[in-house]
């Protein structure tokens, strides 16, 4: 007899979580065609027809930003890692100051449809131009990888797969597969037919079904403690695990290791190369940066992103109580057997609180259903952004500025966008599917910090300093890109966990796993290696931004001061069109 229930309740779950996936197809699809009807020039391509108000585009912004790392990376962050996972939230949210005070008034006067459009202003436009398509491509291909695999940890919970279980002849890896493949097509789907007009209607829509999801779970948590921060608290350190611990500094990032102060210091800095990218990377992510280009003038610029600041902050005070809840209510056992990253902790926290406020099986899978398409429209809508952004880029950079020379018109550039997204669609759905058992949360932090590294600089630099140059541009570009793909390459997160600062016998359990060291412990590891564990990471740093985001700026600098090239008339003609909006297109 359980069997059987246990069976119906599998069987309710799967026909609620297929029929609001085609729902919400359906729905955004509708929007896309819609918003396709009014693509008439590369201005409604690229930008939207800068038509959108700086409360819309806040929104947009909103649903932009708050991806599948918000939702699903953070929450479970916080759930196995308790007050060091919030970290990532406050980081996500400072952010925004750096780019309302110093990017996006700037960037809504002094450019047009890209990032590179600011960058090549005053230089020569080729080199810039092609430095500044390859990074946001980079950028984008990191962020995008994050919502493919946050889409593959959803279905194996969504669908009931459980180990030695098939749903329609696929295990749980493939079924991941299958949807990392589907979620590249719907988004190649939306930038194609629907452009930026199209892509921001389906983050507005997006943003306020998040906002609801998420403040439906934190109401019910903390009716479920009656209001009671303590009680919540004290309950979700209970059931970590980890005690006490769990609600201090230290589980995660800046911890200390008995008889080790090497290792101790580079948790320490680690912490700091974290705050640092995540802090500095908002401004240099180049499909926030386009949304900038939506609005007509820089006065909604500057509202949408107090708009936009308004709604994160608020989103981000509820992962505190998405991520706690699910420790207390289900369990750091649960959300590790279910996903190793802690990627399903809010939907486990969803079905479960269904479970006591809804009836049984059946609510816990009707909420549990719910929650699950707000977090396939999360993914959809970014992954829909930063194709667009990628695809542009490839446009309107590569293709009529360094290709054609300017010799080319509107017509022949969104053709070509078209194309591109197919490309980086393709290119995203492959490494999506490698990279399906990160951390989401955790390969946004370096997206960010490849943004800090290769993009801020370059803009900064750009809008700030007279004597800023082509070569400057490119080192700084190139420079940080290089350091900061590189540190990733040569950390303990390719290498499996193993540096000489943290050999096998001070590994937790999780990273010895991953690299074939005995263990007590069932907790699984975060990463997989790309390397053999048996060989020490030359960089113990798990986060590249303490070391990449210096040498962008450093090499962007001293680039600058190693060539003659000089244009004070055409900085003096950005500095005015900048602050003063003359100009703009």
């Amino acid at each position: 007899m359980p069997e059987i229930l246990a069976a119906t309740s599998v069987t309710t779950q799967r026909t609620l979580t297929l029929t609001l996936f085609l729902v919400l197809v359906g729905v955004t699809l509708g929007i896309t065609i819609w918003a396709s009807r009014q693509n008439r020039t590369a201005a409604d391509f690229y930008a939207g027809g800068r038509s959108f108000s700086g409360f819309q585009n806040g929104m947009a912004i909103g649903g932009d930003y708050m991806s599948a790392a918000s939702f699903l990376g953070i929450a479970g962050i916080i759930a196995l890692n308790g007050y060091d996972g919030f970290l990532y939230s406050i980081g996500f949210l400072v952010a925004w100051l750096v780019a309302l005070l110093l990017v996006a008034e700037l960037m809504r006067n002094s450019g047009r449809y890209t990032m590179a459009d600011v960058l090549a202003f005053r230089m020569r436009q080729a080199p810039v131009r092609m430095a500044g398509s390859i990074s946001t491509i980079i950028v984008s291909i990191f962020y995008l990888l994050a919502q493919m695999v946050g889409a593959g940890a959803l279905v194996a919970l969504l669908l009931g797969i459980k180990a030695g279980d098939t749903f329609m002849g696929m295990s749980a890896e493939t079924a991941k597969i299958v949807t990392i493949a589907l979620i590249g097509v719907l988004m190649i789907v939306y930038v194609t037919v629907g452009g930026m007009k199209g892509t921001t209607y389906v983050q507005i829509v997006k943003a306020f079904m998040l906002m609801i999801g998420a403040l439906v779970l934190t109401l019910l948590v903390l009716a479920h403690y009656k209001f009671n921060l303590s009680s919540l608290l004290g309950d979700a350190a209970a059931k970590s695990g980890k005690a006490d611990a769990f609600l201090q500094p230290g589980l995660r990032y800046g911890r200390e290791f008995a008889g080790n102060a090497t290792a101790t210091l580079v948790s320490k800095l680690d912490l700091i190369s974290l705050g640092l990218a995540l802090v500095l990377g908002t401004a240099g992510l180049p499909h926030i940066l386009i949304r900038f280009y939506t609005v007509p003038n820089a006065k909604a610029a500057r509202k949408s992103v107090v708009w936009a600041i308004g709604l994160i902050g608020v989103f981000y005070l509820m992962t505190l109580a998405l991520g706690f809840g699910a420790a207390a209510l289900v369990g750091r056992t649960a959300i590790v057997a279910q996903d190793a990253a802690g990627n399903t902790a809010a939907p486990q926290l969803a079905q479960e609180l269904g479970k006591r406020y809804l009836g049984g099986d059946f609510g816990g899978s009707l909420l549990l259903a719910i929650i699950a398409a707000v977090a396939f429209a999360t993914i959809l809508a970014v992954v829909a952004g930063l194709t667009l952004a990628s695809s542009s880029s490839l446009a309107h950079d590569l293709y009529a500025n360094v290709l054609r020379r300017g010799q080319t018109d509107e017509r022949q550039e969104v053709v070509v966008a078209r194309y591109s997204a197919f490309v980086i669609g393709a290119v995203a759905i492959v490494l999506g599917i490698l990279a399906r058992n990160l951390n989401v949360a955790f390969l946004v932090a370096l997206a960010f910090a490849i943004a800090a590294s290769a993009n801020l600089p370059a803009i900064l630099f750009s809008l700030f300093w007279k004597k800023f140059n082509t070569r400057g541009a490119t080192w700084g570009i190139y420079a940080g890109l290089i350091a900061a793909v590189g540190v990733v390459l040569l950390s303990p997160i390719a290498w499996g966990g193993v540096s000489d600062a943290r050999t096998p016998a001070t590994l937790n359990a999780a990273q010895a796993k991953t690299c074939g060291v005995p263990q007590t412990s069932k907790e699984v590891s975060n990463a997989t290696a790309l390397f053999s564990c048996t060989t020490a990471a030359p960089i113990p740093l798990e986060n590249p931004g303490l070391i990449s985001i210096p040498i962008g700026f450093i090499f962007a600098a001293l680039g600058a001061l190693t060539s003659k090239e000089r244009n004070p008339d055409k900085y003096s003609e950005l500095e005015a069109r900048s602050l003063t909006g003359a100009g703009a297109h």
